[in-house]
């Protein structure tokens, strides 16, 4: 069968439901296609469930801490089978509601398959060609596996196919400590496990600036977890129902052997089934769609929109794509991904959240800057609910007082972090935090302090 749309969005994940029904609600006939889950990465095997997953490991965690706050309990065990079920449950329920989103959306059509390019303006899904003058595409990201000697031959798990453990790993071995890495390392060892983190780099986080990393690295040694770093040689090999995995670090033994081992090294984009030479799009050379600042790739009429495009790798920004063209589309705006601040968190407990530019990238401009540093150490509710790791610090221009960048590495820096955000978006300056009166008891409280504290960066 062949049809006719306005606009055909290819992949249900964080940036193509919400264009699906912004666009159908404006009146365009559009084709969705989805080809697996619906919801993509973050509802299924990203941010959902592992969040969840990171839930009961905190409460595992806390669990054991509980003489810590005059608490006494038994023995602190982990059911697998439920942690398991109760995050299946979870995504579940959202892979579902995005669905019946679009199957209920009127002027939406929802395909399921793999499309491919038969034309610049044209798409295959099994049987069918759809045809339409724009074409979105949204299809995401996949775990990456490197090319290693042994992993061939060796099983290993991915951070999708770790989702679906049911029985805890005797000693995981996790293999990157990237940010997904660090955050599997941790909950499996509060789950219980065993756990060795290796990295080629010769720190933990080696994206962080040095300060978080050696942060990292004491949260991870409290907690047991065996740190591996300046692995220059890492391969895998099958020893019995082992899996060893060969280090050649300057110091330690060169092997770590455990029962399981966690391959987390990145993740590659998923464009290589699209066809994209008939469509006249050439990728990158890791793969990605390059796309301009308003997420048009170099075909008229297609865009790239999501993990694929190379220009983010978050729910956030995956988001942030979809209204940048939608609005742009629509409504005749001039939004650009450029306008975007760049913001994450690694989700370890505590949770590193870190906005703008680091240290590192701020010294580099060779600029006058400011810098404030403020450890949790010295913040109260930090130290009344017993979570003291970590610190907040902020990077000021020192000629326009703007906002180049902050970390807020600690308990509940997730959230404290967003009002250092807005302030960078409204472009105002350090003195506005400076004479912000913040709640207390709160971790967002000594964001103030922490600038009126502000020194220049040597």
């Amino acid at each position: 069968m062949k049809y006719s749309f306005d606009a055909i969005v290819v992949g249900a994940g964080q940036a193509g439901p919400p264009l699906v029904t912004r666009l159908a609600g404006a009146g365009w006939k559009v084709a969705a296609v989805e080809r697996h889950l619906f919801g993509g990465t973050c509802v299924n095997n990203g941010c959902t469930p592992t969040k969840a997953m990171v839930a009961s490991a905190h409460a595992a965690h806390l669990a054991r801490r509980g003489a810590d706050f005059g608490i006494h309990a038994g023995p602190v065990t982990v059911d697998m089978r439920a942690v398991k079920a109760r995050k299946d449950a979870i995504i579940l329920s959202a892979r579902n509601g995005v669905e019946k989103n679009l199957r209920t959306t009127t002027n939406c059509t929802v395909f399921t398959g793999t499309a491919s390019f038969a034309s610049p303006t044209t798409m295959r899904v099994g049987d069918d060609l759809l045809e339409a003058p724009k074409i979105f595409l949204n299809v995401g990201a996949r775990p990456a596996v490197p090319k290693m000697p042994g992993v061939d031959s060796v099983p290993y798990l991915t951070s999708t196919t770790i989702l679906d453990l049911e029985k805890l790993p005797e000693h995981l071995i996790v293999v990157g400590a990237g940010p997904v890495g660090l955050e599997f390392a941790q909950m499996f060892r509060r789950f219980g496990s065993q756990v060795t983190i290796i990295d080629k780099n010769p720190r933990l986080a080696g994206n962080e600036d040095e300060d978080a990393s050696k942060v990292i690295r004491e949260i991870f040694v409290s907690e047991g977890i065996d740190v591996r770093v300046s692995a220059n040689c890492i391969h895998l090999e099958k020893r019995g129902n082992e899996v060893a995995v060969g280090i050649e670090c300057n110091e330690g033994a060169p092997h770590a052997t455990g029962s399981h081992v966690l391959l987390a090294v990145g993740r590659i984009p998923n464009t290589d089934d699209l066809n994209l030479p008939a469509a006249g799009i050439p990728p990158d050379e890791r793969g990605y769609i390059p796309v301009d600042d308003q997420l048009r790739t170099t075909t008229p009429g297609i865009f790239a929109i999501g993990d694929c495009n190379g220009r983010g790798a978050f729910t956030h920004t995956s988001y942030n794509d979809y209204e940048i063209v939608a609005d742009n589309l629509l409504h005749g705006a001039s939004r650009r991904v450029s306008d975007r601040i760049f913001a994450y968190a690694t989700y370890i407990d505590p949770p590193l959240a870190r906005i703008g530019m680091s240290e590192a990238e701020v010294r580099a401009t060779k600029k006058p800057a400011l810098i404030g540093v403020r450890p949790m150490t010295r913040i109260s509710r930090a130290i009344e609910k017993g979570e003291t790791f970590g610190y907040i610090k902020v990077l000021v221009d020192a000629e326009t007082q703007h906002i180049l960048g902050a970390t807020v590495f600690g308990t509940g820096g997730d959230e404290a972090i967003h009002c250092l955000l807005t302030a960078m978006y409204a472009r105002q300056p350090a003195s506005l935090l400076t004479h912000s009166v913040h709640i207390h008891p709160t971790v967002a409280e000594l964001i103030p302090t922490t600038f009126e504290d502000l020194k220049p960066l040597q």
